[in-house]
């Protein structure tokens, strides 16, 4: 797939067929997903492929929201380091870590799966980081559902560039 053709389809799928991803297959997007841009190499992100028994601690301690969990059979979660020594580095590595996260979910629509990046609450609350076994050194910056690809998603209007463009003198 082309990368032009790859940002302008990709989009995020709350479907998923009931197929777990090969696990090989999501270290190799968890690979490409290392080739993001980082200040001074860094690599701050971790990435935790959740087995059955992460997914039933973590659905215990979601409550009403273990639905939601079940959407997807392959899920990641996806955090920064820390450092809040250096506040200037601690976004810049969270930062890096997004783009991580995007160039996951790009590889991953290359391969015909669907994917879908959120950040659930349970995620920002000890108990949550604890059943995946996240330190408070660091951030949480997102939950990836993945899995095959069920039904099509039409892409939405994103609008004119000249509303986000701004060009300076």
């Amino acid at each position: 797939m082309e990368l032009e053709a790859a940002i302008r389809t990709r989009r995020t799928h709350k479907v998923f067929g009931a197929e777990p991803v090969d696990p090989v297959l999501v270290r190799e997007l968890v690979e490409l997903a290392t080739w993001a841009p980082n200040h001074h190499l860094t690599r701050p992100w971790r990435f935790r492929l959740l087995g059955p028994s992460a997914r039933q601690r973590l659905e215990a301690v979601a409550g009403d929201g273990a639905a939601k969990l079940r959407r997807a059979p392959t899920l990641v979660a996806v955090s920064a380091l820390s450092t809040p020594e250096d506040p200037v580095r601690s976004q810049e590595d969270l930062l890096a870590t997004g783009a991580a996260i995007y160039a996951l979910l790009l590889a991953a629509h290359d391969r015909g799966l669907a994917a879908y990046w959120r950040t659930p609450d349970l995620l920002r609350r000890p108990e949550g980081c604890a059943a995946l076994e996240i330190p408070a050194t660091e951030t949480v910056v997102g939950l990836v559902y993945l899995g095959p690809l069920r039904q099509p998603a039409a892409p939405p209007d994103r609008g004119p560039v000249e509303d986000v463009l701004i060009s300076l003198d």
